[in-house]
């Protein structure tokens, strides 16, 4: 897998902890059974993992370290949610048998590995004969916001930089049936949902968040790292989403591709 760009830095994890099935994965729901075996593919904090575990009956969670394993298998302990295993994987080589798994999940998941079609073809593999496998990634260069500010553009340009350095590809919404297409996959139901961020609350909350994980994220360390920006620059930068927040004006859409493959 490649190098998870944003880390689990608590500023990220302000963004992450507020997923839920609703609000990223209504493309799946009316999927999910209440006998189904589902495969959550890096479940991050576990908040949409563990809204799965209400509504099927039982779920499979995978994170690249234990430590980031760790999230999903606390809040699930805090919930008192029983029906969650949790195992260490790495989705270019999952350790589980073939045509195990109803239902095969991965949310903002493939912009971040070296190779999603390889990725694909295992989500594939482990999943039932005439199961499910979907996922649902952003595309950055889709991003829209007003006003217009110069610092956020430079954000992005950093932002996609950084992932692409990593391994990653950012823009990975516009690629999801391309890359389910070469995986083998016939029977693919591709669609797009947004996020969007437009009133004084919504603003504050991601405009704020994004203005500290510029500045205290594995991303803020790996640009000064690399050279690609200074610590000044990337005070700039937070300066300017705290203005966009503040704006009465300011408007954010997040795009995201989605895609259902039958197996």
């Amino acid at each position: 897998m490649a190098v998870y760009t944003h880390g689990h830095h608590d500023s990220v994890l302000r963004s992450h902890n507020t997923r839920s099935i609703a609000n990223s994965a209504a493309y799946l729901e009316p999927h999910l059974a209440p006998e189904a075996h589902l495969l959550d593919i890096g479940a991050g904090p576990g908040t949409i993992t563990v809204d799965f575990a209400g509504r099927v009956g039982r779920v499979t969670a995978t994170e690249i370290s234990g430590d980031a394993l760790a999230l999903s298998r606390g809040l699930a302990a805090e919930r008192g949610v029983e029906n969650i295993d949790f195992s260490v994987e790495d989705v270019h080589a999952l350790s589980f048998a073939d045509d195990t798994f109803d239902i095969v999940h991965a949310h903002q998941v493939l912009q971040h590995v070296d190779d999603p079609v390889q990725a694909l073809r295992e989500m594939r593999r482990v999943t039932k004969p005439g199961g499910i496998v979907a996922a649902r990634d952003a595309d950055y260069s889709g991003f829209i916001w007003f006003p217009l500010l110069p610092e956020l553009d430079e954000w992005l340009r950093l932002y996609r930089e950084a992932a692409r350095r990593n391994g990653g590809e950012p823009d990975a919404g516009r690629r999801l049936l391309s890359w389910a297409r070469a995986a083998g996959f016939t029977d693919i139901t591709a669609t797009a949902s947004t996020w969007c961020y437009a009133t004084t609350e919504e603003r504050r909350w991601w405009g704020g968040m994004w203005a500290d994980r510029i500045l205290q994220s594995a991303l803020a360390v790996q640009l000064e790292r690399d050279g690609l920006a200074t610590g000044a620059q990337l005070q700039q930068i937070s300066d300017a989403w705290r203005a966009w927040a503040s704006d009465g004006d300011g408007w954010y859409v997040v795009p995201h591709g989605e895609i259902l493959c039958r197996a």
